[in-house]
């Protein structure tokens, strides 16, 4: 059934995906309650009623074009824990963030994306990154490339000697060593670093060449594995602190880096390495 749906134009899963969002996630925009919002693990991490719905309804859709799949949403982990653990299983899973992007989703700005990817025993198979209130659709198909709405994309290489432009997670909310890694970032000559928004949209600012390279210190599914696809496939690399590819499946030396070349990734390791042991 997996190479069926992937052999396909795949368009039954983007009609999935745009409508989760037209039903659920558009008409909260800027309508949003107070009652509507609320805290997870603290205030940054917020979940509304648009998360959930769209959670819900793309859970229903895509087990549906691929029977005995299974789905690892962010939602749904956050009620059970243990439903993570199917990343490990023989079944396929769709990877599901509703709302990526939900601090920006709930201040009424655009940045914010809906985020699916399939993959089977840890592999990643196909990504879908919607930006709704752009009408941006990327999708990511391993070995047939990446297109944002339709154009192929091409991550490119950084230009000789231009200045790196990194997004990158806040450093307040790690490890000592993990926050250390990533400040090394503001430091590091030929760099110029900020504070990340939507990993999903970040990841498409990669894959289309306007960021050089996402640095990251967390390692949930659902906010990497879409992203992660789209830059292979655009030409990108990703990288851990030991050198290694990423892998959704966990047990990653953290931080790690994607970036729109090889060679920008092991750069930007290799600043992370050295951040990580001053």
């Amino acid at each position: 059934m997996i190479t069926e749906l992937l052999a396909g134009n795949l368009s039954e899963v983007e009609e999935a995906v745009r409508t989760a969002a037209a039903v659920e996630i558009l008409p909260r925009w800027r309508q949003l309650a107070a009652h509507e919002i609320a805290e997870k693990s603290g205030p940054h991490d917020l979940v509304t009623v648009a998360d959930r719905g769209a959670e819900e309804h793309l859970t229903a859709s895509l087990t549906a074009l691929l029977p005995g799949s299974v789905v690892v949403g962010e939602e749904a982990v956050a009620a059970d824990p243990s439903s993570y653990e199917a990343l490990h299983g023989d079944a396929p899973v769709w990877i599901v963030d509703p709302v990526d992007g939900t601090r920006q989703f709930v201040q009424g700005e655009p940045g914010f994306c809906t985020l699916v990817a399939l993959a089977h025993r840890g592999e990643l198979l196909a990504s879908w990154t919607y930006a709704a209130a752009l009408d941006e659709m990327a999708v990511a198909v391993r070995g047939r490339g990446a297109r944002l709405n339709g154009e192929v994309l091409h991550a490119g290489s950084p230009a000789p000697g231009a200045v790196l432009e990194i997004a990158h997670s806040h450093p307040d909310y790690t490890t000592p060593e993990q926050k250390r890694s990533l400040l090394s970032l503001q430091s590091a000559e030929g760099v110029a670093a900020r504070p990340c928004g939507s990993a999903g949209l970040e990841y498409l600012a990669v894959a289309r060449g306007n960021v050089d390279a996402v640095a990251f210190n967390w390692e949930l599914a659902w906010d990497h594995a879409a992203g992660l696809l789209l830059v292979e496939e655009a030409g990108g690399a990703h990288l851990t602190l030991t050198g290694e590819p990423f892998r959704i499946t966990g047990g990653n030396t953290l931080p790690f880096t994607a970036a729109r070349d090889a060679a920008t990734a092991r750069r930007v390791a290799v600043i992370l390495s050295a951040g990580a042991i001053d």
